[in-house]
């Protein structure tokens, strides 16, 4: 596996790289890639970093696995690509984000935008076998995507972490809340969100104000 990682990252990182899970973690997505259909593109498996550099970073959403079907994934959670249908999670994403912001309903469900403004979109596994959710977890991502997670904690102040749901909820320990905020509400997948777990939460909301609590500009949802 080619890591292709925004020069940013790679000081904080780069004692990572040289791990030994890591080199069988590599030798394990290298392997899947030529052998089996998986997403999102190899040259696109660290693009939540190479779109939002790490001096950048202002807020950080947690997501678990990958988009699994054709076209989907392109390396930023909950995001797809252009011209793809809106997944289930996505939509009740933009639904809080127009009720919270008035914000209309965006055509493209490309988040690219706000990673571009410092959103690290992170799952905590960066790849999967087409159409095999969690097909790569537990190969090693968690402990990379950890490692990112507690790395920010430690070198930052001031980012905004949104956690959504039971799996993103337990990231929490490795975040200093004396120096980070961190916004917790249920998952915005329609299992959730219909049981009254996300909806309402105003997370956009309250992130922007506590970005202009530090001193730091709104994002633009």
């Amino acid at each position: 596996m080619n890591v292709a990682i925004h020069p940013s990252w790679k000081p904080l990182l780069e004692t990572e790289f040289e791990k030994p899970y890591f080199k069988n973690l590599s030798q394990f997505v290298a392997s899947e890639y030529r052998s089996t259909s998986c997403f999102p593109p190899e040259n696109q498996i660290f693009n939540a970093f190479n779109h939002c550099h790490f001096n950048d970073v202002k807020v950080v959403i947690l997501g678990q696995d990958p988009y699994h079907d054709d076209g989907q994934a392109h390396g930023l959670c909950f995001s797809v690509n252009d011209g793809i249908k809106h997944p289930p999670s996505l939509i009740n994403i933009f639904k809080e984000i127009e009720s919270d912001l008035g914000i209309p309903y965006p055509e493209s469900g490309n988040l690219s935008r706000w990673a571009d403004q410092g959103v690290l979109l992170l799952n905590a596994t960066l790849t999967v076998k087409a159409h095999q959710a969690g097909s790569h977890q537990n190969k090693g991502w968690e402990q990379f995507t950890d490692q990112v997670i507690k790395m920010l904690s430690d070198s930052k102040e001031n980012i905004v972490f949104l956690l959504w749901g039971g799996y993103a909820k337990k990231k929490a320990k490795l975040i200093n809340p004396s120096k980070h905020s961190v916004l917790t509400s249920g998952h915005p997948s329609p299992l959730s969100a219909n049981r009254g777990f996300w909806f309402g939460n105003k997370h956009f909301s309250k992130t922007n104000f506590l970005l202009g609590q530090a001193l730091l500009s709104p994002i633009e949802w």
